[in-house]
């Protein structure tokens, strides 16, 4: 019979998970009990997402305002340093820079502009532009900031980011000197102790700091590395990829998750005798087109996958086929010289013009994008998505 139903993406719901749980036995258990329930048939090669924060949640990976700042202490004795390029998020980043202003005698904030790395914007291109200010190479004070731009508010959070960030560093009994600028490099004219808070281009960052004479140098991947003080910690990714949990504590990305994934699809495998693939992920990879913010502010999409999850797509274009090599067919014709192509196409399509217009993406990235758009970051209570169909293609019966 044929099947007229390609890829489904379902939000599972589970109970509320905290820390200790079995999350290999949660999810086992949840997927099991709505396949039941649903009357869903679980098939080969189906996807398993887990999102990260429940992952981190069951592992008790969180750390205090207090271990952050111990650590960022030991590593930057002086108290005095940049904490540039960060993103403007409440929940992303402000309970971050407590800790590090915890740490600090005086902290030099270095702000990118017009829009944080992640398309949070302080201020508008054509505001810029009407200014005469060059992004490229112009490094603007607090004072000249406000000359130009006055005091103007996140267009979805209504905070001034400015303001609220050297609130929590002077709050937290440190000196802040608030700074603009894109070139890294501009912090060196004021103290050459940094750490850097991009998250995909933290590498050049570093780069480029360490070139131009920096000393001490850090991002946010080189804190919390190992447990302070019994905290959680991020051997790989330090302080990357965390969120607020309290006004002092912040849940960090899960780590030790591979056994997470591999435990999952073993155990659903012995219970119905199929191989699926599971994967953890945070943010989707995409761009919402009206407030210009790129969803990606965890430093990868899935941390942890199975094996099958590795790669990209290999697929050919329906619609150049049907446009070109057969724009002469229709009907059950058609169908089947479609049907032929997939089923002989190469194993790798790259350069071939059949593909063009698919997306070479990684497959994790592709998947991340999709549970997070079902799963949402709200009260959907559905920390688990089953996809079914995303490996199939137009030949499967």
């Amino acid at each position: 019979m044929e099947r007229c139903i390609g890829t489904v993406s379902r939000g599972v719901r589970a109970p509320i998970i905290k820390t200790g749980d079995d999350i290999v036995k949660i999810v086992t258990e949840s997927i099991l009990k709505a396949s039941v329930e649903e009357g869903i048939e679980i098939r080969d090669r189906d996807v398993i997402a887990v999102t990260e924060s429940v992952v981190a949640r069951a592992q008790g990976n969180y750390a205090s305002t207090e271990q952050i700042a111990a650590d960022v202490k030991a590593k930057i004795p002086s108290g005095e340093f940049g904490v540039i390029l960060p993103i403007l998020s409440r929940n992303r980043f402000a309970i971050v820079l407590r800790g590090m202003a915890m740490a600090a005698k005086k902290i030099y904030l270095m702000l990118s502009y017009p829009s944080d790395e992640v398309g949070n914007h302080l201020i508008s291109e054509d505001t810029m532009d009407e200014a005469g200010v060059d992004p490229y190479k112009d490094v603007l004070t607090e004072s000249k900031w406000r000359e130009l731009f006055g005091y103007e508010k996140h267009r979805f959070t209504g905070v001034d980011y400015i303001e609220y960030y050297k609130e929590i560093i002077t709050g937290s009994g440190a000196e802040a000197v608030i700074l603009f600028a894109n070139d890294p490099r501009a912090i060196l004219e004021y103290t050459k102790n940094v750490i850097t808070c991009d998250i995909h281009t933290r590498e050049r960052t570093k780069k480029l700091l360490r070139k131009a004479g920096a000393e001490i140098v850090l991002g946010m991947d080189d804190i919390l590395t190992s447990s302070v003080d019994g905290s959680g910690y991020n051997e790989k990714f330090g302080l990357l990829g965390t969120n607020k949990a309290t006004e002092d504590s912040v849940k960090l990305f899960p780590r030790d998750g591979q056994p997470v994934v591999d435990g999952i699809a073993e155990n659903l495998f012995r219970a119905t005798g199929k191989h699926v693939e599971v994967m953890i992920y945070g943010d989707g990879a995409f761009k919402d087109p009206v407030g210009k913010i790129w969803e990606l502010a965890d430093p990868v999409v899935s941390p942890f996958h199975t094996a099958g999850l590795i790669g990209q797509p290999n697929e050919l274009k329906l619609k150049f086929l049907a446009d070109n090599d057969f724009a002469d067919l229709k009907g059950e014709e058609l169908k089947e010289a479609i049907e032929n192509a997939i089923k002989t196409k190469d194993a790798n399509l790259v350069g071939n013009m059949a593909s063009e217009g698919t997306t070479p993406r990684q497959l994790t990235d592709l998947l991340g994008s999709l549970c997070d758009l079902t799963s949402g970051s709200g009260d959907k209570g559905t920390p688990i998505i089953w996809i079914s169909g995303y490996f199939d293609n137009y030949t499967n019966q």
